[in-house]
């Protein structure tokens, strides 16, 4: 899945996430780590997080 996919998911799931009841939360977690690939730590990260913005954030820039 492609990072603007990834951007795109998470911002589709996360108002779901934030009313669901504590067992569908598990459920919702399980599937996002699943579809993403992320580790479930930094998957709690961003779903317990801000809302996601509209628009994917910038990359920093990186030198050397």
């Amino acid at each position: 899945m492609s990072r603007q996919g990834k951007w795109e998911y998470l911002k589709a799931i996360h108002p779901r996430y934030r009313q669901a009841s504590r067992a569908e939360k598990g459920r919702i977690l399980d599937e996002f780590c699943q579809v993403t690939g992320y580790h479930r730590k930094a998957a709690l990260r961003l779903l317990h997080g801000p809302p996601p913005a509209r628009q994917r954030p910038l990359q920093p820039l990186r030198f050397g």
